[in-house]
């Protein structure tokens, strides 16, 4: 793959079957407390820094429009992440980006940057 970071993760996206594990409203499986403000899954046949696909935060219009990222630290599991924001209104990057700043995790938004004209 040559390109970009944003176009890298764009043919990512693309070419990897979008799995929705946790619907919006389901609670975390160790964490009961945490129910998911939107749909969270990940990208089938990849690999994150936890050993899983690479994690998906999907907006309410379904697109696969990659907006942004969250970078992950969680110093509990004692690791990293990213998390792809896809579909993902204003609103919803807040929503996602709370959720990603929660007990020993922080997460830190890098917004795509906007298209040269």
């Amino acid at each position: 793959m040559n390109g970009d970071f944003w176009s890298v993760l764009d043919q990512m996206t693309a070419q990897h079957k979008l799995v929705i594990d946790r619907p919006k409203g389901t609670r975390h499986p160790r964490y009961p407390e945490l129910a998911y403000p939107l749909d969270y899954g990940y990208l089938e046949g990849t690999t994150s820094g936890d050993g899983g696909g690479i994690d998906v935060w999907l907006g309410a219009s379904g697109t696969r429009d990659l907006s942004a990222v969250i970078l992950t630290v969680d110093a509990f599991k004692r690791d990293t992440e990213i998390k792809l924001l896809l579909g993902c209104t204003e609103e919803e990057t807040q929503i996602a980006l709370t959720c990603s700043n929660n007990g020993d995790m922080r997460g830190l938004l890098v917004r795509r940057p906007k298209e040269k004209a």
